[in-house]
């Protein structure tokens, strides 16, 4: 899925603001020869010419455990990066995994048993739960679907699940379409205690019935976008728009885009969201290597770079590395 190496390579730039210190805080693993992106992989391209001294790792359903009760599956996967952690912090010239995002059904009874046994795996890394609330009735359109059941957001237990998360000083990351941000925003009223972080910008879709409808979307999303973020509970991550369902097409053309491409296209959603969360709320993500399909690391956040550009340099140490390491308690 992932092994479009040479695509990339078409398009080289030199790095901006080498130096900065960047914390990713949202990437995937998966484990070989599954869909083949291990720590090997992600260390290529967190070492493609920016300073990126520290990473979090978010659920994606990889490594599960094949026995034992189904609520405890999930610890598998922070079994499997608790490893690769580990590795990473024997490795101090490259980017350390420094925390990791598990899942678990946010429904279930026993979410204090999950919620410990990803503690005990997690060797001190894990940091929360994401139960994304992705849910669109056009299920055949999307090549990476969302797997939430309608009205997850207004389910009585989950609710009890994410209100748990905030009380037990676990953060709560959900993805969903952008039709869905309200929904999202009324959780955020009716848990406030829990830290909530929105990925993706909500994830405006832009192919099947959704293509051609970009400005219409777009008009829509801001309004959202800016009453979700009325929420102080809410963390917004700033990336992720380059996924396929997104519908900018890069993914399908001869070269990748640069980076000027990328932020004509899409600057435009990182200052709105700017404007409504605040710097202090906002954290730019690679969402790797899902966007990977679509553009290459070092020219992604070359990308970012001209984007916060214009920003002061205490908003921009927020954006690059504060936020994530205050939302998700990361040691400098």
């Amino acid at each position: 899925m992932f092994n479009n190496t040479e695509w990339l390579a078409q398009v080289r730039e030199d790095i901006i603001d080498p130096d900065r210190e960047i914390v990713d805080p949202h990437h995937h693993l998966w484990p070989k020869p599954h869909l083949s992106y291990d720590l090997e992989e992600l260390w290529s391209d967190t070492e493609d010419g920016h300073n990126v001294a520290q990473t979090v790792f978010m659920e994606c359903g990889s490594a599960y455990r094949h026995d034992g009760p189904d609520r405890l599956k999930p610890i598998g996967e922070t079994e499997f990066v608790a490893a690769a952690a580990a590795r990473s912090a024997a490795a101090p010239d490259k980017a350390t995994i420094a925390g990791i995002v598990g899942h678990a059904d946010l429904r279930g009874a026993s979410l204090d048993e999950v919620l410990d046994a990803h503690v005990a795996a997690g060797n001190g890394l894990f940091r929360g739960i994401r139960h994304a609330g992705s849910f669109d009735p056009h299920k055949d359109i999307f090549s990476i679907p969302g797997r939430a059941p309608e009205g997850l957001y207004r389910d009585t237990d989950f609710r009890r699940g994410v209100a748990r998360l905030g009380q037990r000083n676990f953060t709560y990351d959900t993805w969903n379409y952008h039709h869905q941000i309200l929904d999202f925003a009324d959780l955020a009223r009716a848990v406030p205690e829990t830290t909530m972080v929105l990925d993706h910008f909500g994830t405006p879709i832009g192919v099947g019935p959704y293509a051609g409808k970009r400005e219409e979307i777009f008009a829509q999303w801001k309004d959202d976008i800016a009453v979700v973020a009325e929420n102080k509970n809410v963390f917004a991550k700033l990336g992720g728009l380059a996924m396929p369902d997104n519908g900018f097409g890069w993914n399908t053309r001869a070269t990748p885009p640069t980076s000027d491409e990328f932020v004509a296209a899409q600057a435009r959603y990182y200052h709105h969201a700017i404007k409504c969360f605040g710097p202090e709320r906002c954290m730019f993500e690679s969402n790797f290597p899902v966007d990977r399909l679509s553009i290459s690391y070092h020219v992604l956040w070359n990308g970012l770079k001209k984007i916060a550009a214009d920003y002061s340099e205490a908003d921009q140490i927020a954006m690059f590395s504060g936020t994530a390491r205050k939302v998700y308690r990361l040691d400098a």
